[in-house]
């Protein structure tokens, strides 16, 4: 691929990552993607990406190998609490949007597709993938082995729906420069507590 075709990819999934976190993945045309990529063709999207899945796809991918080393860098560390492997779930996505400087996308986007039927399984392959990811899920259900497997699958996906949706509305709110600091600690705070809570028989 040439550099310029490289450049071009490149402004097409930051415009598409703005644009499906500020409207919605369904409410964005490749043409609308195009325009804010300054590309005057109304088929390059198509061109370079084929369809909205694969952009999508192409946009997780972006931000997922960064995660994945911050997440390993902590997984050496030797985790063995429950709150360090919930540690392991929360402060690499963070640290990452932290990294890239106001404004971010990511996690409004991620959001918006998680909320799209037809697109949210993109999002769980991706991250189902992830060696990391299962080894913090493997140390995280180790920590609580008398939890029920229906009790987990239930605390698994409140976990992830907390964490998406935590992580959009701060960096909603970065707009005003509220600033990452202290989110992942209190995210993972609200996590232990999910994970503790007693079951009720």
């Amino acid at each position: 691929m040439t550099d310029r075709a490289q450049a071009t990819r490149e402004r097409i999934l930051v415009a598409a990552e703005r644009l499906y976190a500020e409207h919605g993945v369904l409410a964005v045309s490749n043409r609308q993607i195009g325009e804010a990529a300054g590309q005057g063709n109304n088929t390059v999207v198509g061109y370079h990406f084929g369809t909205r899945a694969e952009l999508v796809r192409a946009i997780v991918r972006k931000h997922t190998g960064a995660i994945e080393r911050l997440r390993d860098r902590r997984l050496s560390r030797g985790p063995t609490q429950l709150r360090d492997w919930l540690g392991c779930l929360v402060h690499p996505s963070i640290e990452h949007l932290a990294e890239l400087g106001a404004p971010t996308w990511f996690a409004r986007f991620a959001a918006q597709v998680l909320t799209e039927p037809s697109l949210r399984a993109v999002i769980v392959e991706e991250t189902l993938t992830s060696p990391s990811l299962a080894r913090t899920l493997e140390g995280l259900y180790r920590c609580l082995p008398g939890l029920p497997a229906e009790v987990r699958a239930e605390r698994n996906d409140l976990t992830r729906l907390l964490v998406i949706h935590a992580m959009a509305e701060r960096e909603r709110a970065l707009a005003s420069k509220a600033g990452w600091r202290g989110t992942a600690t209190g995210l993972t705070d609200a996590l232990a507590g999910l994970w503790l809570a007693p079951v009720t028989k």
